[in-house]
């Protein structure tokens, strides 16, 4: 598998189950996967969804603080990778 690095979680809204993350590179659209890794977090999933200023978009680039629903809980700091190929 292979991936790369695109930006931190800078939140995470627990009773949504909805992680701010800033992208720092490349960009991250509706469809992509991502893993999410940090000292206890250590999962896969599909975005389905992405918000800027509680908007739905369709992609994010470097510098967007963006939301995203994730599936597992998530903690400040996790790294968010994007997998580009399996």
């Amino acid at each position: 598998m292979k991936e790369i690095e695109i930006g931190k979680v800078t939140h995470y809204y627990t009773k949504i189950g909805v992680a701010a993350i800033k992208i720092e590179r490349d960009h991250l659209k509706k469809g992509d996967e991502i893993h999410i890794k940090g000292h206890t977090t250590d999962f896969i999933q599909i975005v389905n969804s992405i918000q800027k200023e509680h908007q739905d978009i369709d992609i994010a680039s470097p510098g967007d603080e963006i939301g995203v629903k994730v599936n597992e809980h998530v903690r400040e700091g996790d790294i968010v990778y994007k997998i580009i190929e399996k």
